[in-house]
Parts: C-alpha cells; structure tokens; sequence
C-alpha cells in the first residue's frame, strides 16, 4: 500500500518559514500584498479566491479584492489592472481564470505588470523559466517539485512521465523538472500520445494533470512507482451535501495499491498551489521594495 504524501503538513511547514519572512518585511514597512480579481461568480473560481485570501490572512499578509460583473468589458478589465501595476502598495497581481468567453485571457495576461505576475503566467515569466533565468515560476508546478523534494523522493535521473500538456500545469512542468538543477529524463504526454499506457507503466514518477476523474487506472502505473494527482475534479455523489465530491485524476484506491507513493486528493498538491502564490508574493515584495 501507498505511503500517503500529506500535502496540508508539508504546505503548513512552509507556511510557517513564510510568516516569519513577512513579520520581517513588515519590520521594514513593507506588508506584502496581493490584488485579486474576480470577472463573475464562478462557484468553483469564488471557492478558490476565499482559500487564497484566507491563506494570505493566516500567513499575515493582506489581499485586495476587486470582484467585476460578467457582462464587464475587457477594457474595464484592462483598466483596473493598469491601476494596480501602477500602485507601490500593491505586490502581485492575480486575475482569476477563466475569464467570460468576451474577454481574451491572453490579453489580460499580457496586460500585467512581470514584476507582479505572481502567476508565472505572463510570456516574459514564461521565456525566463524556459531560459531558467530569475522570475516567476507558476504555482502549481513550483508546487509539485516541492512536494517531490520535501518527501525525500529522489528527482535526479528519474524516468518521469507527466500526462497533460496545458500551459498551466504540463508545459511548466516538463521544463521545469528538466532543469540542470532537477535532472530529471522528461516525458509529456497528452491525449494525441499513442499507447499511453506503455510510457506510463515504465514511469519512476508519473503526474496526472489531464483533467479527466480516475483517468489513470492501476494497470497503467509501474509497481512501486510515485503518483502526483494534480487532477480536481467534481463528480455527481448524491450522498454528498452539495451533491458532488471532489476526485483526481487517479483511480486512487487501485492505484495506491501498486504505488509507493501516492497524493490524495483533496489534501496533496491544492495546498503546495496555494503556498507557492504566497511564496511568490513574498518574493515579488521583497524584489520591489529593493528597487
């Protein structure tokens, strides 16, 4: 059976280094702050933001929350995010996605200042990670590999096999394991790979981030390999309050019988997400406060 990767405990032990950083910073006069826009009331985007101030709180950090209409135009968007580029007090910039189907995401990202894209999201952040220069890394990868290392996983040479090629998760992460400093052997796999199962089954460390509940079944997992749910996904439970339930990308239980390892879901790499926003804008205010 598994060993179960407990992401609230590791993420709980970073958090602790953070607050001590940012009673630092605030001893300078520096409280490190983060504007969060909201465009709608998305259930799921609505959850995450209250997780993330809730975080931001605990952590002695302040949020400053701009909640827009679903029928705002792109332009009023852009607008209120030039206003925050501009002003000192504010440290990282975070525009909650998706965005409603009028407003070009890629715009938006584009629109925010680097030094505040505490998302990683924008191209210069981007080119800066492919290029492994200083910059923000996104969260949930920066996340992952945390999560590797604080379990004492070994990542140098490992045959690592992640299933999933978005901008937000896969990509991200491929290069970010390759790294000279990571050194693992990468392969990125998606829904066009032909005979997925015979690249996961060979895998030392397999990522499901496709987005897809219980995708990976336990004949496509090698024995004793490590699995990373990266997967959130709600599915019909009529037993449950709110008639869903969350699950992974992992056939978890089958799984965790063959696995060495295993994240669950909810509790493993959500908490490492969330900790590396608050890590990035920690980072992001220190930076600034130098300039």
């Amino acid at each position: 059976m598994a060993i179960v990767i407990n992401g609230k405990a590791i993420a709980q032990s970073i958090r602790d280094d953070l607050t001590v950083k940012v009673t630092k910073l605030k001893e300078k006069g520096i409280t490190p702050t983060l504007a969060v826009i909201l465009v709608g009331e998305d259930p799921a985007s609505l959850s995450y933001i209250t997780g993330k101030e809730k975080a931001l709180a605990q952590t002695g950090m302040e949020s400053r929350e701009r909640r827009l209409p679903a029928d705002s135009s792109e332009a009023q968007l852009l607008q209120l995010i030039a206003g925050f580029n501009t002003d000192p007090s504010i440290h990282g910039i975070l525009v909650q996605l998706p965005l409603p189907a009028h407003i070009n995401t890629e715009r938006v990202i584009c629109a925010i200042d680097p030094a505040k894209d505490v998302d990683g999201f924008h191209p210069m952040s981007v080119g800066n990670a492919v290029l492994d220069r200083a910059g923000f890394i996104p969260c949930t990868p920066q996340g992952i590999v945390v999560l590797l290392q604080e379990s004492q996983i070994p990542i140098a040479g490992a045959d690592l096999v992640i299933v999933g090629r978005s901008n937000l998760v896969g990509k991200p992460l491929a290069n970010l394991l390759s790294r000279r400093s990571l050194n693992a052997t990468v392969t990125l796999c998606h829904t066009g790979t032909r005979d997925l199962a015979a690249h996961t089954r060979r895998a030392d460390i397999l990522i499901a981030a496709i987005g897809k509940p219980r995708f990976i079944t336990a004949d496509m997992v090698r024995s004793g390999a490590v699995v990373v749910d990266v997967g959130v996904n709600r599915v019909p439970d009529i037993h449950a309050k709110n008639g869903y339930r969350l699950c992974g990308d992992v056939d978890y239980e089958p799984v965790g019988e063959k696995a060495s390892h295993i994240t669950p879901v909810p509790g493993g790499v959500g908490p490492l997400t969330i900790t590396m926003l608050l890590k990035n804008v920690i980072d992001a205010a220190a930076a600034l406060a130098e300039t």
